[in-house]
């Protein structure tokens, strides 16, 4: 009998919290809507057994949602606008459960139903952001290295699995612990990386996993052949691991990939679709209404950050940089000031940030945080300092929603592709 594939540690504490966030939302709302208000609370649970039965298994119908829209992914869960923009969506799919159970218990005494769905998304949005997007992200982040830590192989020297190990070792908020690799090219205990070194080769993969308690494995190698794969994967799901696949090739194809079949042979279809002038057109026409209400209510902080930032330390009070934008236009990118002005600091930033791009094996520090003035570490832990682009979305030159600009020196040092 197969065993259950492993489950990471973090997911249940994310099913066990989403249940009963959506669970006590239904509740409350169901009290709300309550046919006779002199009913306690408790005297409602009594009387609605059949009602609470059925808004629960809705609450673990949500669950479900929740796992087809990516809201159990690491990169869902620490990013907060991918994770809010997850949320809506999920929520949207689950409101259409709501409405159709409000149909069938349309002649209810107990409850009225018209408004379930109002009264729900009031509770339920504002608690699940609460719980979801800080609380649990938060303990995410703070236990991902100990409570929540998994311990990965990578399988193959790729470009791929060497950026994601060399990454790993400078930030990891997601709990990856990089064990080492298996490579059959290369020599026992031989680097790959710095600090993580061939542990093995193909033929011991099995007692790899055992012996280092194994939770995940990467297979990140472009060379190998499609019959090592399938071992590798039939392998691992015998041993109750999971398995994930790396490549270069994932850096440059279009994000948004579309997976057909071809006389069932899968096919990628990176082709563009979206860059037409009617979506463009409307991507700009949001852009510029949200920016604009976003700056009138904002305009009251960015009058006391400018007052802040003058009191705090001599010196203009927004920082602007050129930077490069779409189709290699430059522009000013502007930012509120977060450090002390000190000429010719910024040449050597430039000289250590080129090291950095071209050598990984690269450890100096980029910035330097003694020129941070105090409401400059305010703002940059709340992004605060970011404010003044939205006149950047404004003038056409960034979107709300894109891409980082890059600088001169990091756009002449990309690879061509």
């Amino acid at each position: 009998m197969a065993t259950l594939r492993r489950i990471p540690s973090f997911k249940y504490l994310f099913w066990a919290v989403d249940t009963l966030a959506i669970f006590f939302a239904f509740v409350i709302a169901m009290y709300f809507l309550r046919s006779d208000a002199s009913l306690s609370f408790a005297e409602f649970l009594g009387k609605s057994g059949d009602l609470i039965s059925i808004y629960f298994c809705l609450s673990l119908l949500f669950i479900i949602i929740f796992k087809y829209n990516g809201l159990y992914r690491i990169n869902i869960i620490i990013t907060r606008a991918a994770h809010l923009a997850s949320l809506f969506k999920a929520f949207y799919y689950g409101i259409l459960n709501i409405v159709l159970v409000s149909l069938i218990i349309e002649d209810s005494e107990i409850i009225d139903p018209r408004f379930m769905v109002f009264v729900f998304v009031l509770i339920v949005v504002p608690t699940m952001y609460l719980l979801r997007i800080e609380a649990l992200r938060y303990l995410f982040i703070r236990f991902s290295n100990s409570s929540f830590k998994r311990n990965v192989l990578i399988l193959g020297d790729g470009k791929a699995g060497k950026m994601l190990a060399t990454k790993l070792m400078y930030e990891n908020p997601i709990g990856l612990n990089i064990v080492g690799f298996v490579d059959d090219r290369k020599a026992i205990n031989e680097e790959v990386v710095i600090g993580k070194k061939v542990i093995g080769h193909f033929q011991d993969i099995e007692d790899l996993i055992d012996r280092n308690d194994i939770d995940e494995l990467i297979i990140a190698d472009d060379d190998s052949n499609s019959e090592r794969v399938l071992e590798v994967i039939d392998t691992c799901k015998r041993l109750n691991v999971n398995v994930r696949v790396s490549s270069e090739l994932f850096d440059i194809v279009g994000k948004r990939l579309v997976t057909e079949k071809y006389a069932d042979i899968p096919v990628i279809d990176v082709s563009s679709h979206y860059n037409n002038s009617v979506t463009l057109g409307l991507k700009r026409t949001i852009d510029v209404i949200v920016t604009l209400i976003a700056v009138i209510f904002l305009a009251p902080l960015m009058i006391i950050i400018t007052f802040l930032i003058k009191v705090s330390s001599p010196g203009p009070v927004l920082f602007h940089q050129i930077r490069v934008g779409r189709h290699g236009r430059e522009f000013k990118f502007y930012k509120f000031r977060s450090m002390k002005v000190i000429d010719g600091e910024d040449e050597d930033r430039k000289k250590l940030m080129l090291e950095f791009m071209n050598d990984t094996s690269v450890k100096s520090k980029i910035i330097n945080d003694t020129r941070v003035t105090w409401i400059g570490q305010i703002l940059r832990r709340t992004s605060l300092d970011e404010l003044p682009q939205l006149f950047n979305v404004l003038k056409g030159e960034m979107s709300l929603v894109g891409p980082r600009p890059c600088l001169p020196y990091e756009y002449e040092n990309y690879d061509e592709w």
